[in-house]
C-alpha cells in the first residue's frame, strides 16, 4: 500500500489519497485489533464456562451433603449412647430424632417420598415385587408398600417396592 501511495505524483489530490490510504490503514488495524481482541475474550469466556459446568457437576450434591451430615452425627451419637446404655426407649428416641433430621433434609432438597398404598398400581412410579390375592382390595391397586418409593422435583429416584392386589380366587 505504501508502495502505491509512494507512486503518486506530489500535488494535491496525490496527498488527499495518501492521508485517505493512511486513515483506511489505521481503520483496518484497529479492526483487526478488535476482532483479535474479540476473539480473545470470546475464548476466555468459553473456558470460564466450561470450569462453571465442571464446578457444577463436582459441587452439585455440596448443600445437600452438608445437611445430611447432621444426620450422620445424631447416628454417630446413637452409636456411641448404645455402646453405653442398652435402654430400648433411648435408642428408640435417638433413631426417631435422627429419622426427623432426615426428612428435614429431604423436604429442603425436595425429596419426596411415595407412599403408594391403596392406590391403583402405576408401573411407572412402582415395582410389583407379588401378586397376591384379596377380597377386600381393588384388583390391580397397591396391598402393601413393601419399601417406599421416592422422587426428587417430580423425577423418580426410586420406584416403591409394592405387592399388588390380584382377584380373590373363586371360592369352590
Amino acid at each position: 500500500m505504501e508502495e502505491i501511495a509512494e507512486s503518486l505524483p506530489p500535488g494535491d489530490e496525490a496527498d488527499v489519497l495518501r492521508e485517505q490510504l493512511a486513515a483506511a490503514e489505521n481503520a483496518a488495524g484497529q479492526a483487526r485489533d478488535q476482532a483479535l481482541r474479540a476473539v480473545a475474550e470470546m475464548e476466555n469466556i468459553r473456558k470460564r464456562s466450561q470450569r462453571e459446568v465442571e464446578n457444577a457437576h463436582r459441587f452439585a450434591l455440596e448443600k445437600f451433603a452438608a445437611e445430611l451430615l447432621a444426620v450422620r452425627d445424631s447416628l454417630e451419637l446413637a452409636v456411641r449412647n448404645g455402646e453405653q446404655s442398652a435402654d430400648p426407649k433411648v435408642m428408640l428416641e435417638g433413631q426417631q430424632a435422627t429419622l426427623k433430621l432426615l426428612q428435614k433434609a429431604f423436604e429442603k432438597f425436595s425429596v419426596t417420598q411415595l407412599d403408594p398404598l391403596g392406590e391403583p398400581f402405576d408401573p411407572a412410579l412402582h415395582e410389583a415385587v407379588l401378586m397376591q390375592p384379596s377380597a377386600t382390595a381393588e384388583p390391580n391397586s397397591v396391598l402393601q408398600v413393601v419399601q417406599a418409593g421416592y422422587q426428587l422435583n417430580g423425577r423418580l429416584l426410586r420406584p416403591a417396592r409394592v405387592i399388588v392386589a390380584s382377584a380373590a380366587a373363586p371360592a369352590s
